[in-house]
């Protein structure tokens, strides 16, 4: 089953937005494992306006499941990853003023730099992962990094889902495919939700993790955490 690996970047946000430690980013990482989340992930960024380098130390002890940390390979990420240690880092090429993620990695431009950044990462035995548009033809300079996964970026499958996921959904197959030919694992994340997330589980092969936080989380204010985390479990089965 693709497991689900849930991103409590958003926890953060609310917790900074008053100051103080509520919601506790923490205890929200303890109880979503509890509820039956198979990972964590963060995206640290240097302002530190979710979260901060004092959660990425903090949460380490205390996830017993995956720790995925996200985020743009500056010295000073890379540095903190190797000291933490997390089973996987997702290498995401995002400016440091962005909202959020909003684009992958062109691997042939920059396949030196990641291929290098790569190195250092499996050499202290962390699983790589790199943040990659639904783009086939970039997959084969991925596998040349050395990575062991791709995440797809999957914003443009939610934008278009409603209106027709059959072709919402082709590019990624066909990255998919190839990511598999090349024996590439596959993850995905960004605007997966309730709504579009299984088909996009049933469609994709070999799909290993998804990374679920900002509609999870927005989920949860109306179902409740546990309740939600279940839900998201569900639309993964395969039964």
């Amino acid at each position: 089953m693709t497991k689900l690996s849930v991103n409590i970047n958003k926890i953060a946000t609310l917790r900074n937005a008053r100051g103080g430690e509520t919601p506790s980013v923490a205890e929200a990482a303890v109880k979503i494992q509890e509820f039956g989340g198979q990972g964590i992930t963060i995206h640290p960024r240097p302002d530190e306006r979710h979260i901060t380098r004092k959660d990425v130390y903090d949460l380490k002890p205390l996830v017993t499941t995956e720790f995925n940390i996200e985020g743009n390979p500056h010295r000073s990420f890379i540095d903190m990853v190797l000291e933490v240690k997390p089973e996987q880092v997702t290498l995401v090429p995002d400016a440091d003023d962005a909202i959020t993620s909003n684009a992958g990695w062109d691997t042939k431009k920059h396949l030196d730099f990641l291929t290098e950044i790569i190195a250092e990462f499996k050499n202290a035995g962390i699983r790589t992962s790199i943040f990659l548009d639904p783009t086939p033809e970039l997959v084969e300079y991925a596998a040349k990094t050395g990575t062991d996964r791709i995440e797809l970026y999957t914003e443009a499958y939610a934008k278009n889902y409603t209106l027709n996921k059959e072709s919402a959904i082709k590019p990624y197959y066909d990255t998919a495919v190839v990511a598999t030919d090349f024996g590439l694992g596959i993850n995905a994340g960004h605007d997966l939700s309730l709504e579009n997330l299984k088909y996009f589980a049933d469609t994709i092969p070999n799909l290993l993790e998804v990374s679920i936080g900002h509609a999870l989380v927005s989920e949860a204010l109306y179902m409740g955490m546990e309740n939600t985390v279940q839900a998201y479990l569900k639309r993964l089965a395969k039964w």
